[in-house]
C-alpha cells in the first residue's frame, strides 16, 4: 500500500539523533591517529605498546558490542544509547586529565565500550524507525556520522597541532606549564582526546527528544505506545495499524516456537545468517580500511612527508570518506547493496595494488608522494561507497526481530575482533612485512569477501524488515 503521508522530516530527525552515536564512534576511532607519536614519545612506548594504546579502545569495543544487544533487548534502544553517551563523556574527560599511561589506557577502554554499544544500537534504532523505501539511506546516515566524526577528528588534530606549535614559542617557562598550557601546548594530545566531551554531552541531551523504537515496544507488548509513534512516522492511522499488525504477527510467529532466545538463534536458517553476517563483518576489517584510518599519518611519514603534511593528507583522506558516504546515501536504495559491494571492492583491490607499487618502486622511480595520496583517496572512495556504507545496513536488516539485538552483537563482536587485531598488528606488519607487503595482504583479503557477498548474502533493497525476515526463515 502506497503512503504519501510519511513524516520524513520526523524520521530523518530520529535517524540523525541516533547517527550522532556514529559521529562519536568516528571521532574516537580516528583521533588516535594524530596522538600516536606524541603519546609514544611522552611515555617511551615501543611498537607493541603503541599498538596497545591504539588497540585498548578496541578491547573496550569488543566488551561493549558483546553486551549491546542484550542491553538493547532488555532496556530498550533509547536507554542503551543514553548509557553510551555517559561513557563517551566521562572517558573524554579522563583522557584529557590522565596522570599516567595506565589511566589513559583505562579511559580509552571505557570509550571503547561506548563505541561498541553505539556501533550496534544506533544503526539498529534507525533501521527500526525507518520506512522500507528509504531504510538503506537512513541507516547509512549512521556511517555518514562516522565519517563526519573522523574528519572532525582529523581537523581538530591538525588545528590543535598548529596551535601547540605556535603556543610553545610563547611559553614563559616551558618546564612548568599551567594546566591550560599543558593540555593545548606542551601535550596537545590531551586536547585532541578531550574534545570529544562536547559532542558526547550533546548526544546525551538530544536522546531525550526521541521515542523508543516502536518495534522494540511491540516486542514488549506495549502496542498502544508503539502505534502512537508509528502514526507520527507514517501520518496515517491505517498505515500505522498495518505496520503494527505485521510486526506483531511476526513476533507471535516467533514466540509460537516456545524456545528461548539462544535456542531460536541456533535454528539453521537464522544461525546461517549470523555466520554470514559475522564473516562479512570480520573480513571487512582485514581489507585495510582501519589500518589507513588509524595509522594514516604514520604511513604517510614513512613515505617521507613531515608530521604536519601527514596530518593534512589525512584530513584530505577523511574528506573523501565523508563526501563519498554522502553519495552512497543517495544511491544505496537505488543501486542495491550487493552491486555497490561488487564495484567498490573491485576498486579497492586496484587501489591497494597501487599503494603497494608506490612503496616498492616509488623511491627508485622518483614518484611523487601525490601518487600515494591519490591512491589512498581512491581506496577510501571505493571503500566508503561499498563496504562501509553497506555493512551496518545489512547487519541491521538480516536478523529476526526476536534476536536482532543479540545477533547484531555477535556479528559486531566479530567485527571488533578484526578491528582490534588490525589495530594491534598494523605497526608490526608495516615493519616486518614492509608497507608494500602489508597492502598486498589487504588486497588478497578482498577476494573471499566478494565471494561471500556474491553467493551467500541476499539482496534486501526495497523490502520491509518483516519481508526480509520471512524470506530468510523460508530458506
Amino acid at each position: 500500500m502506497k503512503n504519501n503521508n510519511i513524516n520524513m522530516g520526523y524520521v530523518i530527525f530520529l535517524s540523525l539523533v541516533a547517527a550522532l552515536g556514529g559521529f562519536l564512534f568516528g571521532y574516537d576511532t580516528a583521533v588516535v591517529s594524530g596522538t600516536n607519536q606524541q603519546v609514544a614519545k611522552l611515555f617511551n612506548l615501543d611498537e607493541m605498546q603503541l599498538g596497545w594504546y591504539v588497540g585498548c579502545a578496541l578491547i573496550g569495543s569488543i566488551g561493549g558490542v558483546s553486551v549491546a544487544g542484550i542491553l538493547g533487548d532488555k532496556f530498550g534502544r533509547k536507554r542503551t544509547m543514553l548509557f553510551s553517551a555517559i561513557l563517551f563523556s566521562l572517558s573524554a574527560i579522563g583522557c584529557a586529565v590522565s596522570s599516567d599511561f595506565t589511566m589513559l589506557v583505562v579511559s580509552r577502554i571505557f570509550v571503547g565500550v561506548g563505541i561498541g554499544i553505539v556501533s550496534i544500537i544506533s544503526p539498529l534504532y534507525i533501521s527500526e524507525v525507518a520506512v522500507s523505501k528509504y531504510r538503506g539511506s537512513l541507516v547509512s546516515l549512521y556511517q555518514f556520522g562516522v565519517t563526519v566524526g573522523m574528519v572532525g577528528a582529523y581537523l581538530v588534530n591538525h588545528v590543535l597541532l598548529n596551535v601547540a606549535e605556535s603556543g610553545l614559542a610563547s611559553l614563559a617557562d616551558p618546564s612548568t606549564p599551567t594546566l591550560f598550557e599543558k593540555v593545548f601546548y606542551t601535550e596537545s594530545w590531551r586536547a585532541m582526546l578531550g574534545m570529544c566531551a562536547v559532542p558526547s554531552i550533546i548526544f546525551f541531551i538530544v536522546i531525550f527528544f526521541i521515542p523508543e523504537s516502536p518495534r522494540w515496544l511491540i516486542l514488549q507488548h506495549r502496542n498502544d505506545t508503539a502505534q502512537s509513534i508509528l502514526e507520527r512516522i507514517y501520518g496515517s492511522i491505517q498505515e500505522a495499524m498495518a505496520q503494527l499488525e505485521s510486526t506483531r504477527q511476526m513476533v507471535l510467529s516467533e514466540s509460537s516456537t516456545k524456545t528461548g532466545q539462544w535456542a531460536y538463534l541456533f535454528k539453521p536458517a537464522i544461525f546461517k545468517m549470523v555466520l554470514i553476517g559475522s564473516a562479512i563483518a570480520i573480513l571487512g576489517q582485514f581489507m585495510g580500511v582501519n589500518a589507513v584510518l588509524y595509522y594514516g599519518p604514520t604511513i604517510f611519514e614513512q613515505s617521507g612527508l613531515s608530521g604536519g603534511d601527514s596530518l593534512f593528507y589525512q584530513v584530505l583522506v577523511g574528506a573523501v570518506n565523508m563526501v563519498t558516504t554522502i553519495i552512497a546515501l543517495f544511491i544505496i536504495d537505488k543501486v542495491g547493496r550487493k552491486q555497490l559491494v561488487y564495484w567498490g571492492v573491485s576498486g579497492m583491490i586496484i587501489a591497494l595494488l597501487m599503494i603497494a607499487f608506490y612503496f616498492h618502486y616509488g623511491e627508485a622511480m622518483g614518484i611523487s608522494s601525490v601518487f600515494l595520496l591519490i591512491s589512498f583517496m581512491f581506496y577510501i572512495f571505493c571503500c566508503a561507497i561499498s563496504i562501509c556504507a553497506v555493512v551496518f545496513v545489512l547487519l541491521s536488516e538480516m536478523f529476526p526481530i526476536r534476536v536482532r539485538g543479540l545477533a547484531m552483537s555477535i556479528a559486531g563482536f566479530s567485527l571488533w575482533i578484526g578491528t582490534y587485531l588490525i589495530g594491534q598488528l598494523t605497526p608490526w606488519m608495516l615493519k616486518h612485512f614492509t608497507p608494500e607487503g602489508t597492502f598486498l595482504l589487504f588486497a588478497v583479503m578482498c577476494i573471499p569477501y566478494m565471494f561471500i557477498m556474491w553467493k551467500l548474502v541476499p539482496e534486501t533493497t526495497g523490502r520491509s524488515l518483516e519481508e526480509i525476515e520471512q524470506m530468510i526463515s523460508e530458506k
